[in-house]
């Protein structure tokens, strides 16, 4: 399970799928192989939906940001690691 937050305030925004994970590899910058964070603003969003992102995705996102100019979000992966 790959849970969403919000990296200021460590707020969860909540579950994503790995789908919709790697959308967001795929679609944003990162600094690096290990990068988990992105800034994520209105525009951000609007290209979102012009790429085919997932409603829920976009829903998501767009809860997150409220009234907010941007938001930056970091993900986590929270599955249980194969053989526990």
């Amino acid at each position: 399970m790959i849970m969403l937050y919000d990296k200021l305030s460590a707020r969860r925004i909540g579950e994503i799928s790995e789908g919709e994970l790697q959308f967001l590899i795929d679609e944003l910058e990162e600094e690096d192989s290990h990068d988990q964070d992105y800034y994520i603003d209105a525009a951000t969003i609007d290209f979102f939906v012009t790429r085919r992102a997932n409603p829920h995705l976009v829903a998501l996102l767009r809860e997150a940001l409220g009234m907010e100019d941007g938001i930056e979000i970091v993900w986590e992966d929270d599955s249980p690691d194969e053989g526990e």
